[in-house]
């Protein structure tokens, strides 16, 4: 299969992102002082189970993120150039190819097997009948649903949970020979360390979490082959696949916002609290400034521009999923650029204290240089700030796109987000009866997902928090 790469403005940040990351864990292996608080973070069970679920809410992201245009079918000639579908792909939809092409004509409840509003069917001997009428997809292998569709589900089910149930087997056999290898142990042995909770690193309980959301989506899986099992939208589209591709939206916006911010937050704080006065007056100004302007209402006008020049350029744009991408893209660059005060302050106040310990003002009498002294002493000594700041934020910023959207100021109508659907979802709870599957499911990925961010930020805190090392 040929297929020509994309790469959309968001994908280059998310791997400049990745390499930042990367960079980061090397250099920090090289420094006990911040392999410490890692370890007690994965030392922590909260920490490891929490890692476990947002590891599966970062693979679908970078699945996701991966986006190709496929080739079409030669026409002609063998030695005609290759031609490329203008739709832009993600390794995700092809994946999800299943659901992504499978389009009824309207609302169906979730494991439905029939559409959820009567139409005009036309029977057999010409006479019309209101009635619900059967799904072309979901459902579609059963004769009589009425009486075959509960046997049906639990047997999925149960074949599904079968199957992940092995995938686990194989992955904590091959987890368990790698922990044995390293402690220079018999299987047997390590087996008995992490089933009694003996070892350092709580291995029961992240092999635990990683069997539960294994089993859990293969049981999804297997169960969406035949099913919409979140039920349709007004179009007909699977929610669960739109469930799944907000994933990506939701994370982006939390973490590419703090690649935006960070810089700023960290030079200008740093150097507030440093050199104090007309610098630290003139960042305080700054900060103070931007704090003054609404961020809804600066947000908004930004969005407003962005559509402007959108609607006068629109042949700079090769898709629909380019165009959402730019929009996305400005939504992350405005909530970083509205973002970054609260981290400068907490930065500049420690900066203040730092520059009067007797090993700064030593290295002042010795002549050090003002930037290799905030290299050396102000900046590593800050560095738990920030990342107990960004690990908090993250949540926050998951639940302003949310909201952004909502309000139709956040993505764009046509980026699948968690904060479109439970836009669209308003006028669907005004029906009778109400259609409830689409808010239900974007608030059960939000909710996992924000919750397993807070609990994995309070860990974080308590591992790089100063204070608390020594009630540890």
């Amino acid at each position: 299969m040929s297929v020509m790469p994309v790469v959309l403005w968001t994908d280059a940040l998310v791997f400049l992102l990745l390499t930042l990351i990367a960079a980061f864990v090397l250099y920090a292996s090289r420094y006990e002082h911040m392999r410490a608080p890692w370890r007690r973070v994965v030392r922590s069970r909260v920490g490891v189970a929490t890692l476990v679920v947002l590891g599966f809410y970062v693979v679908v992201g970078l699945l996701d993120t991966v986006h190709f245009r496929l080739a079409l079918d030669p026409q002609g000639d063998d030695s005609a150039e290759t031609r490329y579908s203008p739709e832009v792909l993600s390794l995700l939809d092809l994946a999800l190819s299943g659901l992504r092409e499978r389009q009824e004509k309207t609302y169906s409840a979730p494991f439905a097997t029939h559409l959820f509003v009567k139409e005009a069917i036309e029977q057999p001997d010409g006479t019309l009948v209101r009635d619900f009428p059967r799904l072309e997809y979901g459902g579609a292998h059963l004769e009589d649903p009425a009486r075959q569709r509960g046997f049906d589900i639990a047997w999925r089910a149960a074949w599904g949970a079968l199957q992940g149930l092995v995938i686990w087997a194989l992955l904590a056999t091959g987890i368990l020979w790698l922990i044995a290898r390293s402690r220079g142990e018999t299987s047997a042995a390590t087996r008995a360390a992490i089933l009694a909770g003996r070892t350092p690193i709580p291995w029961r309980i992240a092999l635990a979490m990683l069997g539960i959301m294994l089993v859990l989506s293969a049981v999804a899986g297997e169960l969406a082959l035949a099913y919409h099992i979140l039920g349709t939208d007004k179009v007909g589209e699977d929610v669960f696949y739109q469930t799944l591709k907000s994933i990506r939206t939701g994370l982006l916006i939390g973490t590419l916002t703090t690649l935006v911010m960070l810089p700023a937050a960290v030079l200008l704080g740093i150097m507030a609290g440093y050199f104090r006065g007309w610098v630290d007056d003139l960042i305080q100004y700054l900060y103070t400034t931007l704090n003054s302007i609404p961020g809804v209402l600066l947000i908004a006008a930004a969005i407003l521009l962005l559509q402007v020049y959108m609607s006068n350029h629109a042949d700079d744009f090769a898709s629909l999923v380019e165009r959402a991408d730019l929009r996305l893209l400005f939504l992350v660059l405005i909530l970083g650029v509205t973002s970054w005060t609260g981290l400068c302050r907490l930065l500049r106040g420690e900066a203040l204290k730092l520059r009067e310990v007797d090993y700064v003002q030593a290295s002042t009498a010795l002549g050090v240089g003002h930037f290799t002294l905030i290299g050396r002493h102000i900046l590593p000594n800050v560095m738990h700030i920030v990342l107990i700041t960004l690990v908090l934020d993250f949540s926050g910023l998951v639940l302003a796109e949310a909201v952004l959207s909502y309000i139709n100021i956040g993505v764009d109508p046509t980026m699948n987000s968690w904060g479109n659907m439970i836009n669209s979802a308003r006028l669907e709870l005004a029906r009778d009866p109400v259609v409830w599957w689409s808010l239900a499911a974007a608030f059960v990925f939000m909710f996992a997902l924000v919750l397993a961010a807070n609990l994995f930020a309070d860990v974080v805190r308590d591992a790089f928090d100063p204070r608390l090392k020594g009630a540890r």
